[in-house]
């Protein structure tokens, strides 16, 4: 089981598109619980996390959070990333066989500009983080408030599917 792990600030419209994108995982009997991380947005982030039956917290503990999940594996994501067709079957199949943490490869349609990638630089989550839960509450253990802690200094394994990044979602 995997729990999925979102953290956001007014991005309502971007953590729609990601919610929508998990559907077939917890279709799949894959995705156990969805946790939104919200920095105090005053959209309708809220009304969006609550409509999908994600746990919504505008207050956390990120160790206690990492606790808490229900799955055994969590995947950090941003909102608005997109992960692509196989993304269930290849977590599945990283689960079963690995207990290294996993990225998502990135997307051939979705490539940066040469602007972007002189002049923006890429996010340790931009193609998101698998990783066991244990491994999870060891590094939010180590410090950090943030998600992205969970993400750093990493060495991964690259998954077969790809994923849309959170930088090429449509902004409304």
């Amino acid at each position: 089981m995997l729990s999925v792990v979102i953290e956001t600030n007014n991005h309502e419209a971007e953590l729609a598109y990601t919610l929508s994108a998990l559907v077939v995982g917890a279709v799949e009997g894959l995705v156990s619980d969805v946790i939104v991380l919200d920095h105090g947005a005053d959209d309708g982030t809220e009304r969006v996390a609550e409509a999908a039956g994600c746990r919504y917290l505008r207050a956390w503990d990120l160790p206690e959070v990492m606790r808490s999940a229900r799955g055994d594996w969590i995947l950090v994501l941003e909102p608005g990333a997109r992960p692509l067709s196989g993304w269930v079957e290849a977590i599945f199949e990283h689960t079963a066989l690995e207990t290294r943490p996993a990225r998502f490869s990135r997307s051939r349609r979705h490539r940066r500009t040469l602007w972007q990638v002189l002049f923006r630089r890429q996010g340790p989550l931009e193609v998101g983080v698998l990783l066991s839960r244990q491994l999870a509450v060891e590094k939010a253990e180590a410090g950090g408030k943030s998600s992205i802690v969970l993400a750093r200094r990493q060495i991964t394994r690259k998954l077969s599917c790809e994923i849309i990044p959170a930088w090429a979602s449509v902004r409304v």
